[in-house]
């Protein structure tokens, strides 16, 4: 049975995005017809970790992992699967799956998943943002990407992220990167071989990003 998940980073004993988790969770829950848990509790205290929380109609489930180790920079591949709508955060994650086992045996650290229309959604375990100038941009929830909880803290520390709908020419040569709540935000240094460039305001948004 498909359950909802939600993977909470612990740092320095505490949840910093364990709010915008609880709201995601909320919004899942009332559109899949789940039962929110009467008691969540927030995760605090102990060493740096994953918190998991799996949600299903048959109740909760809880767990913690330590933290995986993040990489100074992200190589992208981009995948033949082509992404179907996951506008919510499942334990359906085959296609996902599948996209990374191919950009792991093509030398990649991770799958860029490009809808069948051709257009760019989201990796195997990031969203994805880019730069134009000094606009932070992501595409469209519209496209039925994951509404990550990533996506939401950089809404909140840009001001409102600029939705796109580009093709893999719309992002060739800018500065990208990729985020979600466990690792927090991690340059593209490469896509398909050709190199990432960087941005000067990028280690300024990494650091406000756990604030």
């Amino acid at each position: 049975m498909t359950a909802l998940i939600e993977t909470v980073r612990v740092r320095r004993g505490i949840a910093p995005l364990w709010y915008l988790h609880l709201r995601r969770l909320a919004d899942s829950c009332r559109a899949l017809g789940i039962p929110l848990p009467g008691e969540l509790i927030t995760p605090e205290g102990g060493e740096d970790r994953v918190h998991r929380l799996e949600v299903a109609r048959r109740g909760l489930k809880l767990s913690e992992r330590p933290v995986p180790p993040v990489n100074a920079g992200v190589r992208l591949v981009l995948a033949r699967e082509h992404h179907r709508p996951y506008p919510h955060k499942t334990t359906d994650r085959r296609q996902f799956d599948r996209a990374l086992e191919e950009a792991k045996a093509r030398g990649g650290d991770d799958a860029l998943l490009l809808t069948t229309g051709g257009y760019l959604a989201e990796t195997a375990v990031w969203a994805v943002f880019w730069w134009e100038g000094d606009q932070v941009c992501a595409p469209p929830l519209g496209l039925g990407i994951l509404p990550s909880v990533a996506r939401a803290r950089l809404d909140e520390l840009t001001g409102g992220l600029q939705e796109r709908t580009v093709g893999l020419g719309g992002i060739r040569g800018a500065p990208l990167f990729v985020g979600n709540a466990v690792r927090g935000l991690v340059e593209v240094t490469s896509l398909d071989g050709e190199k990432c460039p960087s941005h000067p305001a990028f280690a300024a948004l990494t650091r406000r990003f756990w604030s």
